[in-house]
């Protein structure tokens, strides 16, 4: 089935103000499958996303709304669909799957959903949000036809919430392992950073967005053991110390200011990531976190709370650590033993590269989604 094409032109939807896990997925999902098929996205805002996904020659478009509620574009959208052509919609995100939901009231065009990540958590931390648009998602989700997780572990999570198991396919994400990567120097990254007086110590990184939901606090508690015994060691964080007051009044009352950094936004993950000796990732819900496998592209050792797919990926103690999601105790005695053992460093770095690139790959990915428009497709026309 996967090789014959059913669907015939498939828009992509995203809000456009996406960063990190959810852009690599859709861009680098988009660019392959246009390889293959049409396929178009319209994004509701400008920015970064956008500006990337024309670098990478992707067919995109922009449709700005003047503030999330704004439905005007709704029936733009129906028209693009009908000229253009379109047979199924592939929505990303709350903000999508809102507009999309009216989009199918005026058209009957099946519609599928990736789920990115735990939708009672995306707003997490601001009240109003949280109650406003975590509701309006999900009476969107309610009315599609098919959803995608990107883990096992969140099937069962529509599942439990209510969502027939039928209709959720699971795809875990992938990477190009074949395209060649450009990165700036471990030196040339921290002098831009003014942290050029790290380059000959041990750094651990996190890139994550600033979210309660990514369980920063969790590894600065257990940094503030390893530095009992190790005061060289220094912990490189993404975002500014305003998006999360609260994780900075914490560095600040352990004493942890000359060794815990917040290097601001980073739009260029492998930069990151090649200027760092250990991989980090402490959330409390994961999906199947691209930085991951974009770490094991750079054979980096890596340390990571056990949720959502990661499990999939690492393999305790063969190609990285796992420890339990808040346990900074665990955590702590894992990046101890990393900091101290160079071999095991590398040892975990190559093995995880094998396993991402065996079974994580992007054209792998595409194929998936391919099937899975297919069979969608095909259950609509009976």
């Amino acid at each position: 089935m996967g090789g014959r094409i059913v669907v015939e032109k498939v828009l992509h939807l995203i809000s456009g103000g996406d960063v990190g896990g959810a852009k690599t997925h859709v861009l680098t999902l988009v660019k392959e499958l246009q390889k293959s098929m049409p396929v178009k996205i319209i994004c509701f805002m400008e920015g970064l996303f956008a500006q990337e996904a024309r670098e990478m020659g992707i067919d995109i478009m922009v449709l700005p709304q003047n503030r999330r509620y704004d439905l005007k574009v709704v029936g733009t959208l129906v028209d693009i669909i009908k000229d253009e052509g379109f047979t199924l919609i592939h929505s990303h995100g709350a903000r999508a799957n809102f507009i999309t939901r009216f989009v199918k009231k005026r058209i009957p065009i099946p519609c599928v959903t990736t789920i990115h990540s735990d939708f009672m958590l995306d707003f997490k931390g601001n009240l109003y949000k949280h109650i406003i648009y975590t509701n309006l998602n999900i009476f969107a989700l309610k009315k599609f036809d098919y959803f995608i997780a990107v883990s096992q572990s969140f099937k069962n999570m529509l599942i439990g919430r209510g969502f027939p198991e039928e209709r959720i396919f699971t795809v875990y994400n992938g990477i190009d392992f074949d395209e060649k990567i450009e990165y700036k120097s471990r030196e040339s990254f921290l002098a831009e950073r003014g942290l050029s007086h790290l380059k000959d110590k041990k750094v651990i990184g996190i890139l994550a967005r600033l979210h309660p939901v990514k369980g920063h606090e969790v590894l600065v508690d257990a940094v503030s053991k390893i530095l009992d015994q190790n005061n060289e060691v220094h912990v490189l964080i993404t975002g500014e110390a305003s998006e999360l007051p609260e994780l900075n009044d914490k560095i600040r009352k352990l004493g942890l200011e000359n060794n815990i950094h917040f290097i601001g936004f980073v739009d260029r993950s492998y930069d990151f990531l090649n200027a760092i000796d250990i991989n980090v990732l402490t959330s409390y819900s994961e999906s199947f976190p691209y930085v991951l496998l974009e770490g094991a592209r750079l054979k980096k050792p890596t340390v990571a709370s056990a949720v959502g797919g990661i499990p999939m990926l690492i393999d305790d103690g063969v190609n990285g650590y796992l420890f339990k999601a808040g346990d900074a105790n665990e955590l702590g005695r894992k990046l101890s033993v990393l900091i101290k053992d160079e071999v095991l460093c590398k040892a975990f770095g190559e093995a995880l590269y094998i396993k991402a690139s065996n079974n994580y790959s992007l054209k792998n990915l595409a194929s998936k989604h391919m099937e899975i428009y297919n069979k969608v497709a095909e259950s609509v026309k009976k």
